[in-house]
This record gives structure tokens, sequence and C-alpha cells, in this order.
């Protein structure tokens, strides 16, 4: 039996491209369906991990440090994040998300159709390939 040609590393590049774009553009619609902009949609995102410090969350984000003030502020305004003092160094200011900031992350990822119809086409022993893949590229890190 003969393969069919392979896939190149630029083939897969271009279509992550046109898949995050896809992505993205569903987030930011949910997102502005709560009042909220992709990057405060993206911060409470980020939160649902836990407790994190405002530099490190500005390296997540890859923004500068002051605009992560200004996207806090008005996330604090609304009662979705809150600010706590480092245990471990008073300096260090910790992004904490509320119970509310948890619900709307939620509820913005229900928002997400495109994504969860795509996503939902996948039969158990996909799902499970696509999730084993990303998390290969993109988050295990060779030790």
């Amino acid at each position: 039996m003969t393969e069919g040609p392979r896939v190149d590393t630029a083939q897969l590049m271009e279509l992550l491209s046109v898949s995050l774009g896809a992505y993205y553009g569903d987030f930011t619609l949910a997102a502005a369906s709560e009042n909220l902009t992709a990057i405060q949609g993206k911060a409470l995102t980020v939160l649902r991990h836990g407790p994190i410090a405002m530099r490190a969350l500005a390296e997540i984000m890859t923004c500068d440090a002051s605009n992560v003030t200004g996207i806090i502020d008005r996330l604090e305004k609304r009662g979705l994040v809150r600010r706590e003092v480092s245990a471990s160094d008073r300096r260090v200011t910790n992004l904490v998300i509320t119970a509310e900031g948890e619900r709307l992350a939620e509820t913005i990822r229900a928002k997400m159709h495109t994504t969860r119809e795509g996503l939902d086409n996948l039969d158990a022993e996909d799902r499970d390939r696509l999730y084993a893949l990303l998390k290969r590229v993109f988050v295990a890190r060779p030790e």
C-alpha cells in the first residue's frame, strides 16, 4: 500500500494559522457578547489556572505590564478579579479570579459555538489524539 504525500511543517503552520484565527474570532465574539475585550477575556482565561503575579501575566499575554494594569483595573471594577499582596514578597501583587470571573469565563467558552461544533464533530479517539498532539507540541517541555 502506497502512502500519499506527507504534510510538511509549512502546511501545518498554515493550517494552525487558519485554525487559530477561527478560534480567536470565535473567542472575541463570545467575549464581546459579555462586554469584554478579547484581551480581558484572555486575562480571565489565564487567571483560571490560579493566582499569578501581574508581571507574570504580562509575560504570558506578551504585553507591557502597564497595559495589564489597565486590563486588570477594568476587570476588578466589574468584580471579576481581585488583587492580593503576595505572602512571600509584599512588593508583588498577585491577581486572583473571583467566582463571578470564573462564571463569566465559563460563559464565554460556552458561547464559542463555532469552536464547539467543530470539536464536537470528532469522535472520542480523535479527541484524545488531538489533545495529546496539542499538548506535546505546545505544552510539554523537554526535560
